[in-house]
């Protein structure tokens, strides 16, 4: 008998076509999120689940899939999934690295320039029909070329984006748990400091951790107070990773200078206090949101959901200890 499987919520045809060869498979093309509830009641009888970051898949929801073998996310982070629980019980959990890195760097640049140079502002005041003429200091913003971009997270993306700023002419700090190896170091000629030195001499923050218990609300009212009045906190990594009321109150007090954001704390709300301030950019993350990445994100979780179900080694698992 044939593995079943769900796939929680619409995903490129590509991956359901992968998982069909090899298992029945539970899937409604639809864009609704499911509820904690009704995951549990799809889970019942499900071998293996196909999910993406809106996915409850908690201890409580685990509990009522008794059959549940691998748990494959379309993404990178997963904290959406109790990990420990699924390590316990022996399902093996999977993600997508490795393929959204280059896309999300690149995102990560558009977002430092539109942030640097207030873009998104300065479209809005030419629609508005405001343009009337060439003013000296019309809509200035500040320099990206030689400043100085500080990289908390030093992995596949911090270091893709500390390679494009060697053609800007930056400078490179990175903070990480371990440094990197020295060639890496070299070639892209970043220097390894502490966090705290990193955001006092850094005008550009650059956010590239995982989300954990220690990464949680790792930018707070102590680290942005340690930043340049001139400078720009930028996040592409995971929302909670900044405390966003205290991120609200340094912008307002011009602490920093300006944010540029594609994660939040409880996407996909957004904190009032950032819709309301000029010196921000928002964006609804999108950092992997490019057709080729994402449908290989989801032909990835496909595959290693089908390799579990068949007694094959995945290649992403979260968890490898399940794996012996």
């Amino acid at each position: 008998m044939k593995p079943r499987v769900l796939v929680t919520r619409h995903v490129y045809p590509a991956a359901v076509a992968i998982l069909q060869e090899h298992c029945v498979v539970d899937y409604k093309d639809t864009y609704d999120v499911m509820d904690a509830a009704l995951l549990q009641k799809r889970l019942q009888h499900a071998d293996g689940v196909v999910c993406q970051l809106t996915d409850p898949l908690t201890a409580d929801v685990l509990a009522a899939a008794p059959k549940l073998r691998v748990i494959s996310q379309i993404a990178v982070g997963h904290d959406n999934i109790d990990v420990a629980t699924a390590t316990a019980r022996r399902i093996v959990v999977t993600n997508t690295p490795g393929v959204l890195t280059e896309a999300t760097a690149d995102l990560c640049w558009a977002l430092l320039l539109a942030t640097a140079r207030r873009l998104p502002a300065a479209e809005q005041f030419l629609r508005a029909g405001k343009w009337q003429r060439w003013d000296v200091d019309l809509l200035c913003g500040s320099d990206v070329h030689g400043r100085t971009l500080g990289l908390v997270g030093f992995g596949r993306i911090g270091q893709a984006v500390a390679r494009r700023a060697r053609g800007f002419g930056m400078r490179v700090l990175y903070a990480s748990r371990s440094a990197a190896a020295p060639e890496v170091e070299q070639e892209l000629r970043a220097i390894r400091v502490p966090l705290d030195a990193l955001l006092k001499e850094s005008d550009f923050v650059s956010l590239h951790v995982p989300l954990r218990p220690e990464t949680r609300h790792l930018i707070g009212v102590e680290q942005l107070c340690l930043m340049k009045r001139g400078a720009f906190l930028l996040n592409t990594a995971r929302g909670p990773v900044v405390d966003e009321a205290a991120l609200v109150a340094a912008l307002e007090e011009g602490l920093i200078a300006g944010a540029g954001l594609d994660v939040f704390e409880a996407e996909p709300r957004v904190h009032p206090g950032l819709l309301e301030l000029p010196n921000v950019v928002l964006l609804p993350h999108v950092g992997s949101a490019v057709t080729s990445v994402r449908a290989l994100m989801c032909a990835l979780a496909a595959n290693d959901c089908v390799a579990v179900l068949t007694g094959e080694r995945p290649k992403h698992p979260v968890n490898p200890q399940v794996l012996g």
